[in-house]
């Protein structure tokens, strides 16, 4: 599947993962309610581990929303780093980063200098309770974080 650039106001690709438990996770089951998808480059990194946690400890000033976290790391290490960290939204693995490409937020045999493919890049989308973008966030540079308070404000106004 090829890379795409999506923007705010295209419907959000659907798509079914595996959480960390194992169960599966669809985007159009959550329509009706926001949803930010929160996608990571790995389980157990520094940056990852700051942006997850700043999300959980804060989940409350997320208007509600579902919020998920996506990364290629397989459910098993998902769910060791989930509660590890004591995070409380459900983390989804994307282990062929099918999804990663089809929401434009996949490495392209370029993450590091050991050009590894197959890595989420940090990205952040708001998709409205209609299944439309709200909010789009793609970073090529992995040691930064969303910008939080943009979320929280596209959230605001839904």
């Amino acid at each position: 599947m090829a890379d795409t650039t999506l923007s705010v106001g295209d419907a959000a690709p659907d798509f079914q993962l595996y959480s960390h438990d194992g169960t599966p996770w669809r985007l159009s089951e959550h329509q009706g309610q926001p949803v930010v998808l929160l996608f990571f480059p790995g389980a157990f990194t520094s940056v990852c581990t700051t942006e997850l946690n700043t999300v959980n400890n804060d989940l409350e000033a997320y208007d509600g929303a579902e919020v998920v976290g996506i990364s290629t790391d397989a459910p098993p290490v998902l769910s060791e780093f989930r509660s590890s960290e004591q995070l409380t939204f459900p983390l989804l693995s994307d282990h062929d980063a099918e999804v990663c490409a089809s929401y434009g937020a996949k490495y392209d045999h370029n993450f590091t200098d050991m050009n590894l493919d197959r890595v989420a890049k940090r990205a952040a989308f708001v998709v409205g309770p209609d299944g439309t973008l709200q909010y789009v966030e793609v970073l090529e540079n992995a040691g930064k974080t969303p910008n939080f308070d943009a979320i929280k404000k596209t959230l605001s106004q839904l």
